[in-house]
């Protein structure tokens, strides 16, 4: 996005550092209290970046709060209670918004900005040596999020427009090289661009792949044949200079949920969620009591979703338990980046925190 994020919505956190964050019990059907735990890893840094390997083994990643400070990658292969600085080196000034990981080896990052800012880093060695495999050379682009295809080997990366259409990286090798692609099979995107808000503004379930936009018009784009040709929906989310699509989450390909909001407003959470079934359109889901940055499913419990954000006065987190048709805030903490695998989930945000939450 040409603005970035962070001048746009300030950090804020209702608890203080290293406390966690005691939630309060929703109407939850029987089911157990969500609380998170939480604690700081690096106050300088605002987490955006976020990717679960398992209940053990998680990897964040984000930007100085400080101008020019370098941007950072941490891991954590205890469930959280110790992280690792596995940062690469020279990145004084750099946001890294992105990190997909396949182990507690292998990882890659993206580092958003226009021209050469946006930038792909690679690791095989659990952040030990990082090769740069992708640096953008037009200087009207400007990358937002990537993911990987099941498997590892594929992936994309979306910019916001250039001349007009979105900009997408592919990669065959695992990301080790990347390539840009064509865009005759992309829609004209005059006036849109992406939220680099969470890393999920682009996710890939399945064959499918989606990302999301705001700006001139609010609107879900999905490719079946690798990022070659995408069809465009819109998303009922509605559009704004500071308002659209942020995060997607899809349980199954047929079953997805669209989450954003406006960052010049973002104690409100009306029209901030949408779903999609197998039918491929989008319509309006519950409203949240604050903006969603991103959202996750919940394995084994069908129609889970968890959605968090903590721009503005009002942050939080949300769960619904009918698919995203209602939602209610079981805490006031609120975070950037969200991911579950089985029954944990994950989160991190502004101010170095990252969590866990376990739900039975």
């Amino acid at each position: 996005m040409r603005i970035l994020l962070g001048t746009l919505a300030l950090v804020v956190s209702s608890l203080p550092f290293g406390t966690p964050a005691v939630a309060a019990a929703p109407h939850d059907r029987g089911h157990s209290e969500p609380t998170w735990s939480e604690s700081v890893v690096d106050a300088d840094q605002s987490f955006r970046g976020l990717d679960a390997v398992d209940d053990r083994t998680a990897w964040v990643s984000g930007g100085s709060l400080t101008d020019g400070g370098p941007g950072k990658v941490f891991r954590t292969t205890d469930a959280g209670e110790s992280w690792q600085d596995v940062s690469p080196p020279g990145t004084e000034g750099l946001g890294f918004r992105d990190v997909e990981a396949s182990s507690a080896r292998t990882a890659s990052v993206l580092a958003i900005g226009p021209g050469e800012a946006s930038r792909i880093y690679r690791t095989t060695d659990g952040g030990t040596t990082w090769t740069e495999t992708f640096r953008n050379t037009e200087e009207t682009a400007f990358y937002n999020c990537m993911d990987f295809y099941p498997g590892g080997k594929r992936g994309l990366a979306v910019s916001d427009p250039v001349d007009g259409k979105f900009r997408i990286i592919g990669t065959h090798d695992g990301g080790r090289s990347w390539q840009v692609m064509s865009d005759r099979g992309m829609p004209d995107s005059t006036g849109e661009f992406n939220f680099s808000a969470s890393g999920d503004c682009l996710v890939i379930n399945g064959r499918h792949a989606w990302f999301g936009s705001g700006g001139s018009i609010s609107r879900v784009f999905h490719s079946t044949d690798f990022g070659r040709t995408w069809e465009a929906t819109d998303s009922t989310i509605p559009a704004g200079e500071a308002a659209g699509v942020f995060g997607l989450a899809f349980r199954t390909p047929g079953e997805g949920l669209a989450v954003g909001g406006d960052f010049s407003a973002p104690d409100n959470g009306v029209d901030a969620t949408a779903i999609t079934t197998r039918r491929g359109d989008w319509r309006g889901a519950g409203d949240l009591a604050h903006l969603g940055e991103d959202a996750a499913w919940i394995q084994g419990r069908h129609h889970t979703v968890v959605v968090v954000g903590e721009s503005g006065d009002v942050a939080g987190s949300s769960i619904s338990l009918d698919g995203g048709l209602n939602w209610e805030r079981f805490s006031e903490t609120g975070f950037h980046t969200l991911d579950c695998v089985r029954r944990t989930c994950w989160a991190a945000g502004g101010n170095g925190r990252a969590a866990t939450l376990h739900l039975r």
